[in-house]
């Protein structure tokens, strides 16, 4: 086990896609950031209203875990051969 930064989570795509899983039940995780540093200052639960997302965050999405997927398939099937 490696722990790993809610950025890096971010930033592949995983949020986008866990979230759009969590939407069908009315929940979602929200990642709060900071305006003055772009930090991530807080990440909760919260119940929600609505579901899905825009199609521009749709294509993003697909694109961060598909670039994640083709960056990570070698290392991905190694760690299940150990």
């Amino acid at each position: 086990m490696r722990k790993e930064s809610w950025e890096t989570f971010r930033s592949a795509g995983f949020l986008w896609w866990i979230n759009r899983i969590l939407h069908t039940f009315g929940w979602a995780i929200i990642v709060a950031v900071n305006n003055d540093s772009g930090k991530i200052a807080e990440v909760y639960p919260a119940r929600v209203s609505y579901r899905g997302f825009d199609e521009t965050s749709e294509e993003e999405g697909f694109l961060k875990v598909s670039e994640y997927m083709k960056d990570e398939a070698g290392r991905l099937f190694e760690e299940i051969e150990e």
